[in-house]
């Protein structure tokens, strides 16, 4: 039996939603086509989990049950360092400001000068952890990616300024639920898609979390509760 030995690297996702009740929409962008990693899909904003993450103090923690459910079927606490991850990885690739007025106590990571030049520490509350799936063995770059659903009204900035992002991705919008399957996506993001649909009109934490676990053994969906009280 063949072994693929890539690293999979922790990573954070965040799906905003937008005008929920009127005209629900999300915000994606396309990748590049010399990426190595899904070439030119459109995808929503995201990536791996940073040593320094894990130091960046928050203006508020992610709240309950979705602190709970991240440590459902995971080896160690990572709730702080993808919670940073995903508002730091939103802040690069789109420009928009998950936070809250305050200031920085000491030194501000580089990574976060212009993050802090907006008047804002990082906030974690809005945060809900809708979805988890680590990428199948075979492919260039793994993951194990958690998905996290904000609502745009949350947003501290312009929803629709997107001068501050990278260049990361490119045709940064606003894109219509009822429309989004007709981008170039990933199957993984037709997947979330699904379970955002689904919950375009429940503002609450799902009761439990899907999880597509492609191990290296089998690949399997479950769905993950949190403590054994939560079952």
């Amino acid at each position: 039996m063949t072994i693929d030995k890539t690293q999979i690297r922790h990573a954070a996702t965040v799906i905003v939603l937008r005008d929920r009740l009127t005209d629900p929409r999300i915000l994606m962008g396309q990748r590049g086509a010399k990426a190595v990693f899904m070439p030119n899909k459109f995808v929503f904003p995201g990536g791996a989990v940073d040593t320094g993450d894990a130091d960046v103090a928050l203006g508020s923690s992610i709240g309950e049950p979705c602190a709970t459910r991240l440590l459902d079927d995971s080896e160690q606490d990572l709730t702080h360092a993808l919670s940073v991850a995903a508002i730091r990885e939103l802040f690069e690739e789109t420009g928009q400001v998950l936070g809250q007025s305050g200031t920085w106590d000491g030194d501000v990571p580089q990574d976060w000068s212009a993050f802090a030049q907006t008047g804002h520490v990082p906030h974690a509350a809005p945060l809900q952890f809708v979805f988890r799936a680590i990428t199948p063995p075979g492919r260039p770059r793994r993951f194990d990616a958690r998905f996290f659903l904000i609502d745009a009204d949350d947003l501290a900035s312009d929803p629709d300024d997107f001068s501050s992002a990278s260049d990361e991705l490119s045709h940064l919008q606003w894109v219509s639920l009822a429309q989004a399957r007709s981008f170039d996506m990933p199957f993984i993001t037709e997947v979330v898609l699904s379970e955002i649909q689904a919950r375009v009109e429940s503002p609450e934490p799902p009761e439990s979390v899907p999880f597509f676990n492609n191990t290296q053994e089998a690949s399997l969906f479950q769905r993950l509760y949190g403590t054994e009280q939560d079952r």
